[in-house]
């Protein structure tokens, strides 16, 4: 801590610095008071508990540091473009630091998708910079091309942030919708000032729906310390303010009626950001900075690793003289979450006796998702792997279960359930399952090229129905699916649900649903019969 103490009190000293001895106008201290004091320090709450790839941050802030600060101390020189790819430098790592947090976690727990954004979006901020001080030619004027490199440090980094610090200690239905306005906004905002200022207005408006969401969430929020309430309070409430003043300098790009100039901006909306907002905003999370939720990630995850086509050549070096004829050999691993009203047992027989029954199927794409299918069967079928009919029309699945070594996929008792559609290849998915945080999980992996796709199934018996679903739940956190690339194991935004339950002819159906960040793409109807012996 007094490391760190003293490498705080020297950023600021170096902002002090520059208020006295800084060669540029009085507002480029509106930047370099993010440079040198708020993006570091924030960086700081964010990666506080890790070595490894921060402690390369870390040595790559000092010299993106003290490259700022001799920029604004001298007038121009020919070393400036060196200068500036440093600090440029030091962004794009910060923007890899925010990748790798993402993909150790995956698109699990939406706070910290907010703080990899933000961190993400800092090296666009890098980047205007370093065209600002290089004098590129951009298309802009140069106050328009460095007030965007300003934009992209306070409202496209510290905001979702700080977003995602308030978002650890509480959140309520609207925050998703607040955080996705405030990470669409810069972008929108972006591309009105370059083509259309009518997005540009579009994009204020998302921001001012951000905004006023986080205010209403920071007041029903409770914190450890009233000063720091206060503080985080006034943050969000200035960004309030100050967000009415951009609306109005947009809304006179749009119409040229302009009640709100660039000097103006400058004086009143960039102070009000740079010491109510960001200062305030800092020392507040700086009090009591919450730390981010523990992931769940023990689970086991299979070995096996698809190469350019999957098909039945996946299970070639696989199999074993050991034979399975269901999913499970026994249901009862999954007691009790499946206890309540019985199940049929036609439900239990077609796990534990799989090969017996044969499979009706009527996939049924969502309109919105057709366009992106169509292209996808292109590749789906010469992968052959997850290669479903484009049409509605109900086909038979035929497929077998076949055992596959232990020693090659590495976990319990796999076995590979292999469905084709007219001799073509349409799934082939490695069955298993695990234990972990009080209940029993069935474990599905898909092979991919060079990866793995892990179904991680909760089972619950809804009103004597099966249900198996990746949704996560307070009693199945380990629920979801993910995507294994080397050692890396990333939750994606895909959400599936299957319901199975008897019908009055002793025939069983099943719905499969799947979802991309919530939204529903895929439903399967199945059909399943039991095979005619004789």
């Amino acid at each position: 801590m007094m490391t760190f103490n003293k490498i705080a009190i020297g950023m600021i000293g170096l902002f002090l610095i520059l208020t006295v001895f800084g060669t540029g106008p009085w507002y480029y201290l509106l930047l370099s008071i993010a440079q040198l004091v708020f993006v570091p320090l924030t960086l700081h709450l964010i990666g506080k508990r890790e070595q490894g790839f921060f402690r390369i941050l870390r040595y790559a802030a000092i010299a993106g540091l003290i490259a700022v600060f001799l920029l604004e101390m001298t007038q121009r020189t020919h070393w400036d473009a060196v200068l500036a790819l440093f600090y440029l430098a030091f962004t794009v790592l910060v923007a890899c630091y925010g990748a790798k947090r993402l993909l150790q976690r995956g698109f699990a727990r939406f706070e910290e998708f907010m703080i990899d954004i933000g961190c993400m979006y800092l090296a666009i901020g890098g980047a205007w910079y370093f065209a600002s001080v290089v004098q590129m030619e951009t298309g802009f004027s140069p106050i328009l091309t460095w007030l965007t490199g300003i934009h992209f440090h306070y409202a496209s980094f510290l905001l979702p942030v700080f977003a995602g610090f308030l978002g650890r200690l509480k959140q309520n239905r609207f925050y998703k919708m607040a955080g996705i306005a405030i990470l669409l906004a810069p972008i929108l905002v972006a591309v009105g000032i370059s083509f259309a200022v009518m997005l540009e207005f579009l994009g204020v408006i998302l921001y001012m729906i951000g905004i006023y969401s986080l205010i209403i969430l920071a007041w029903k929020t409770s914190f450890s310390r009233p000063l720091q309430a206060w503080l985080v309070r006034l943050s969000f409430s200035a960004l309030g303010i100050s967000i009415l003043f951009s609306l109005c300098y947009a809304f006179g790009n749009m119409t040229g009626m302009f009640y709100v100039t660039i000097d103006f901006m400058l004086r009143f909306h960039g102070v009000m950001n740079g010491v109510l907002f960001a200062m305030a905003g800092l020392i507040g999370w700086m009090i009591n900075c919450p730390d981010a939720h523990a992931g769940h990630r023990s689970f086991p995850v299979s070995w096996i690793r698809g190469e350019r086509v999957i098909g039945e050549k996946i299970l070639a070096d696989t199999k074993t003289e050991h034979t399975y004829n269901g999913l499970v050999d026994s249901m009862d691993i999954y007691e009790p979450q499946i206890e309540g009203e019985k199940l049929p047992n036609s439900v239990i027989d077609f796990y534990e006796n799989t090969n017996e029954y044969r499979l009706f199927s009527q996939v049924k794409w969502h309109g919105w998702f057709k366009p992106f299918a169509w292209i996808y069967q292109h590749i789906s079928k010469r992968m052959r792997q997850l290669n479903l009919p484009f049409s509605a029309k109900e086909v038979e699945m035929t497929g077998k279960i076949t055992s596959v070594s232990e020693t090659v996929d590495g976990r319990t008792k796999p076995r590979a359930w292999l469905r084709k559609v007219n001799e073509e290849t349409v799934f082939v998915a490695i069955y298993s399952f695990h234990e972990g945080e009080g209940r029993t999980y069935m474990n599905i992996a898909l092979p991919l090229p060079g990866s793995t796709m892990m179904g991680i199934l909760a089972l619950q018996n809804k009103h004597g129905n099966l249900q198996l679903t990746s949704k996560q739940q307070k009693d199945a956190p380990q629920a979801g699916i993910y995507l294994a690339v080397g050692r890396q194991v990333i939750k994606l935004p895909l959400e599936e649900t299957f319901v199975v339950g008897e019908e009055q002819d002793s025939s069983l159906r099943a719905t499969h649903k799947m979802h991309i960040f919530s939204i529903p793409f895929l439903t399967i109807d199945y059909r399943i019969v039991h095979k005619v012996v004789g």
